[in-house]
């Protein structure tokens, strides 16, 4: 029993070691690769089109996009959104049979975008929870942004703002206009359902919501 104990602390004191290097890492280094990324190769994607961007080189419309769809109170929470949660698990409680809300915050997606995959078992939000503390500590709001738009998924096989932008609009990241900044964020909840070039109703009608938010939104100067 104590050798398997030995064994188990050795393993938690490695993970813990290398994720922290890691997450220190890609504070300076790009993330060449995700676990996403290599999954969806598995499932049918059409090879993996991404080129990373810094900040600077990315439209401000896009992040304001993002965090007016995603996670309003991005820079007031620090990873976790507990109103959110508390929220959604009121909601949840009052409409069984609808569809499940969640309060994944854009740190929590950057997180499992990064370093895991997706799922909903007990073990995955455990580690997303760690990573999310983690980056929030080391990266900082800016980082984060700048890590989300170039690793989230935008297509079959497209990550990255910068190959979305050049996907859909046939311009750089940095050309994107507010509306196409609003259309991207707006397919977000299912990239691979919807298309921000050719938008359906239901995306539209986000669209307009997103844009109608985003001159609210402030930007992280960290």
């Amino acid at each position: 029993m104590k050798k398997f104990f030995k064994y188990l602390l050795t393993i938690i004191v490695s993970f813990v070691v290398l994720s922290c290097l890691t997450v220190v890492f890609y504070k300076f280094v790009p993330p060449p690769i995700t676990p996403l990324m290599v999954l969806r190769l598995f499932d049918g994607a059409e090879g993996i089109d991404k080129t990373w961007c810094s900040y600077d080189e990315i439209s401000s419309h896009l992040f304001r996009a993002c965090i007016a769809s995603e996670d309003a109170r991005f820079l007031s929470h620090e990873g976790i959104d507990w109103k959110a949660v508390k929220q959604a698990k009121r909601y949840n409680e009052l409409h069984k049979n609808k569809r499940l809300h969640g309060a994944s915050t854009i740190t929590m997606q950057t997180a499992k975008n990064v370093f895991l995959w997706h799922g909903r078992n007990f073990i995955r939000k455990g580690l997303e929870a760690y990573f999310t503390v983690l980056i929030e500590t080391v990266w900082g709001k800016k980082r984060i942004l700048e890590v989300y738009a170039n690793v989230v998924e935008w297509g079959n096989g497209v990550y990255g703002v910068e190959a979305a932008s050049q996907k859909y609009f046939n311009k750089s990241a940095s050309k994107l206009s507010k509306r196409e900044a609003a259309l991207l964020a707006a397919v977000l909840p299912n990239p691979r359902k919807y298309s921000p070039s050719h938008p359906s109703n239901y995306i539209l009608k986000r669209a307009n919501n997103i844009q109608a938010r985003m001159n609210s939104i402030a930007l992280p100067k960290d």
